[in-house]
């Protein structure tokens, strides 16, 4: 079943109907995704500002998948994207000027 998701609430309305369905209590599912209690508490209330990879552990540990719809017109730059990768950025001290000496 797909289901679209509007907002973190949405998403934390999934992640407990699939928890509650699977038998699992929610200090059961912190242990299993490697994540603490009180995360997995966050991601069923639907706080907003929640860390994406752990997230992600959360949605792997009940079986879910995290599908996006691209836009056709976009099909390309995202292949070009992957094909260079990413490029890493400078830490902050290794930028000139932000290093706090004259």
């Amino acid at each position: 079943m797909q289901i679209t998701i509007k907002d973190s609430r949405d998403l934390g309305l999934v992640v407990r109907a699939t928890r509650k369905t699977q038998g699992l209590r929610i200090d059961d599912l912190a242990a299993f995704a490697g994540v603490g209690p009180v995360f997995a508490i966050d991601v069923e209330h639907g706080k907003p500002t929640l860390q994406f990879g752990r997230l992600l552990r959360v949605l792997e540990q009940l079986g879910l998948r995290l599908t996006v719809e691209l836009p056709d017109s976009a099909g390309p730059a995202l292949e070009a994207l992957r094909s260079q990768g990413l490029r890493r950025r400078k830490k902050a001290a290794e930028s000139p000027g932000l290093t706090g000496k004259p």
